[in-house]
């Protein structure tokens, strides 16, 4: 159920209305949940040699869509499906992520995964 709070007053000049709490301040529609089949057992990859000191973050979504893409073999639209987001957001996320792999290979930077929060 969508939660509403009545304005008070009318906004004059360069006036505010009266502050709001922070929950109501949160801009946009919140997130999608993406559903994932297994979180990584992988925390870390270090590449050997380590070439820089910079650390890629990659999320568990990006790791979910680009297993079920490049690995499980289905197509963006089947990705979407069993995430429960759209197929522009399986491609979004596999580009990124897909970017994110590439600069750990080619630029020797540490890989961690994104911790599950529950």
């Amino acid at each position: 159920m969508r939660n509403y709070r009545r304005r008070m007053g009318r906004k004059i000049g360069w006036r505010r209305y009266e502050e709001i709490d922070e929950e109501c301040r949160q801009r946009g529609r919140p997130p999608k949940e993406v559903l994932v089949e297994d979180f990584p057992e992988v925390k870390e990859i270090t590449p050997e040699p380590l070439l820089s000191e910079e650390t890629v973050v990659l999320t568990i979504a990006e790791y979910e869509a680009m297993r079920l893409v490049d690995q499980e073999g289905l197509n963006q639209a089947e990705a979407g499906e069993l995430m429960n987001v759209s197929r522009g957001t399986i491609w979004r996320l596999l580009d990124s992520g897909r970017a994110k792999m590439l600069s750990v290979l080619t630029e020797g930077k540490r890989l961690i995964m994104e911790q599950r929060s529950e």
